[in-house]
């Protein structure tokens, strides 16, 4: 997050959508809960540009533009040096959608289901079933990731349990712990794997191997 933000100052955030409408809707949201639109972007192209020059804490991308898309995007503002210094929100209509999980294996820190109301809804669950639609499902498929071996064995059990969808309450109901523990714990995990948040460290959990195969029935509290 921007200093702005950590210092108590108004989020600011992107809208990148190729539909004005769609733009006009999270704007009016967006203001009515107190957080200021730092500019607006109607592709890909314009997204990056716009985020590079206002340096927004958060940029809301859709991931369908014409031209250069959100998911092409997202990698750019992420592979820039210095790095773009926002969270990027992906906006989809479809809530399981190979683009999204392409996404949030590159770095994106979440999702928004845009319903056909014209709302949007966080949608954790739904974030955990699309990990498991999309992750590697035989062995062969895994991935390696040397850091792994840096973490405790306390540590890989959490991020196990991190997978499953767990929250910080329901992890340290399941280890005994407090939560200021398991804050503890996920903080050291993000940090040894070098990983930005919550979604990427489940994302890895999945693509190592380390959770196991994705189950097939859907996750709890899903659909």
């Amino acid at each position: 997050m921007s200093d702005a933000a950590t210092a108590g100052a108004p989020i600011r955030v992107i809208i990148a959508d190729d539909q004005t409408l769609v733009r006009t809707g999270f704007r009016l949201i967006l203001n009515e809960a107190g957080i200021a639109v730092a500019a607006e972007a109607a592709n890909g192209t314009e997204a990056v540009a716009a985020v590079l020059q206002h340096r927004p804490d958060v940029a809301l991308m859709d991931i369908r533009m014409p031209g250069m898309d959100g998911l092409e995007a997202t990698r750019r503002l992420l592979a820039s040096k210095p790095g773009c210094g926002c969270r990027i929100i992906i906006l989809t209509t479809f809530d399981l959608d190979q683009y999204v999980y392409a996404a949030l294996t590159a770095g994106a820190s979440g999702f928004l289901l845009k319903v056909r109301s014209g709302d949007a809804l966080l949608a954790p669950s739904i974030t955990r079933r699309l990990i498991e639609r999309f992750a590697p499902h035989q062995p062969d498929q895994f991935i390696s990731h040397a850091r792994l071996s840096d973490l405790t064995a306390r540590e890989r059990e959490v991020l196990r349990l991190l997978a499953r969808g767990l929250s910080n309450a329901e992890l340290a109901t399941e280890l005994t712990v407090s939560t200021a523990t398991v804050k503890t714990h996920v903080a050291s995990i993000l940090a040894k794997l070098q990983l930005r948040d919550r979604v990427q460290a489940i994302v890895l959990a999945y693509q190592t191997g380390l959770a196991g195969p994705p189950p097939s029935g859907p996750a709890p509290g899903g659909p």
